[in-house]
């Protein structure tokens, strides 16, 4: 378990507190917040992984460097504090919203936007809030989006040994999620709603969906487009969860990859059962279970990948997210929908414009990934919750000094 906290610390944390606009080059991502996370009384962290007695709102400006100086699907997070907005993702406004407030910031957002659309972004398993916060906008920037943003971030501890906590999290989260979509639902400013939905964040989205559905005897035609990237969803929950949403559900996208070893080892949690995120689509009973809901499915098992779980592969290769949201940009077929993508369109993708388009288009293109070993935290709290012995003072193979929040000193 020392292991796992005595690498070192690959960036600062609590990055939020807001910096002045002082590069007039870097783009301005506004987005609206939704989050069940208890407050937090450090400024520069805003919302802990605890959860919060009530919905909580946040209306959030996040600026990003210029391409010169990041590439397409990076975090460029600081090097040091406080925020450097010409080369780093820098808050310019945290502002707290009343629910009023927030349904201002919507009414007046949505209609900014051509097509009146909305995008609701999910995050999954291990993500502080800055995470989710800074991965969101990134997205929101990279595929151009003119759609109002709006971030769920639920509470996670941002802690690999906390899987347990975190899928509670995410039951204790849906109904607050259900509100949200109930209200866009009942909207007449707003004509469509796409949702992107990332690993444990799809549990929380599709029974927000599913729970939508059964109250108002089937969803909107609003909800257009459902994207569901490595979902750590049981195949057979899945199924009645679909149903309940009745015949007419969501356009569902959905990503898999075979040899997603995180998705492997939740599978051993929970009984055996497959995850959705890691079947193969091409056998019985998917194939014809999803052809007959009409899920279109991309998979990425060939796909290489630089992240070790191969969890997060739309990160590791931007230039297919990119080229999957143009063609849908343009209507046109995902590659025949269940041909697995190999490395020859990673090849003949590379330089690929940024999709940009309506929200089908451009909730695909956007790299997903949340687990990125450049944004985990160390585990030293804990390890010190489960063994009752400070971790602060440890040392690592190689006999270095170890602090969980400083990393270890050479």
């Amino acid at each position: 378990m020392v292991g796992l906290f005595c690498g070192c610390a690959s960036r600062p944390t609590n990055v939020l507190l807001p910096v002045a606009d002082t590069s007039p080059s870097s783009s301005k991502i506004n987005m609206l917040v939704a989050t069940t996370r208890r407050r937090s009384s450090n400024p520069a962290q805003m919302y802990t992984g605890e959860r919060g007695m009530a919905p909580s709102f946040t209306d959030m400006t996040v600026s990003i460097p210029p391409a010169s100086v990041r590439k397409v699907g990076e975090v460029a997070w600081p090097k040091k504090l406080p925020s450097n907005p010409a080369t780093d993702f820098a808050v310019l406004k945290a502002e707290e919203l009343s629910v009023q407030s927030a349904k201002g910031w919507l009414h007046a957002s949505v209609r900014k936007s051509p097509d009146h659309s909305v995008l609701v972004f999910i995050h999954g398993f291990n993500n502080r809030f800055e995470d989710a916060v800074y991965r969101f906008a990134q997205i929101a920037k990279d595929t151009g989006t003119s759609s109002a943003p709006i971030l769920v971030t639920w509470p996670s501890r941002g802690s690999t040994l906390a899987y347990g906590y975190d899928r509670e999290s995410t039951n204790y989260t849906r109904d607050a999620v259900e509100l949200l979509f109930q209200y866009l639902a009942r909207d007449p400013e707003v004509k469509e709603v796409s949702i992107l939905a990332h690993s444990m964040g799809n549990w929380l989205a599709l029974e927000s969906l599913r729970q939508t559905a059964i109250r108002n005897g089937g969803l909107p035609a609003k909800f257009k487009n459902v994207m569901l990237a490595a979902p750590d969803v049981d195949v057979d929950v899945f199924r009645t969860q679909i149903a309940d949403m009745g015949k007419q559900h969501p356009q569902f996208t959905l990503f898999v990859s075979q040899d997603d070893r995180a998705l492997a080892f939740s599978r051993r949690i929970w009984g055996n059962i497959p995850r959705l995120g890691s079947i193969n689509p091409e056998e019985a009973p998917y194939k014809a279970e999803l052809a007959s809901e009409n899920v279109t499915v991309i998979d990425l098992t060939k796909v290489k990948s630089g992240d070790s779980l191969n969890h997060g592969k739309f990160a590791a290769s931007p230039q297919i997210v990119q080229l999957i949201g143009a063609r849908m940009a343009n209507g046109q077929t995902l590659t025949d929908s269940r041909v697995g993508l190999g490395d020859s369109i990673v090849q003949a993708t590379t330089g690929a414009a940024a999709a940009a388009g309506n929200a089908a288009g451009l909730v695909v293109a956007a790299p997903v990934a949340m687990v990125d070993q450049n944004t985990r935290e160390n585990y030293g709290n804990e390890v010190e919750g489960l063994t009752g012995r400070q971790a602060s003072k440890k040392t690592d193979a190689g006999g270095k000094k170890c602090d969980p929040t400083k990393g270890c000193k050479k």
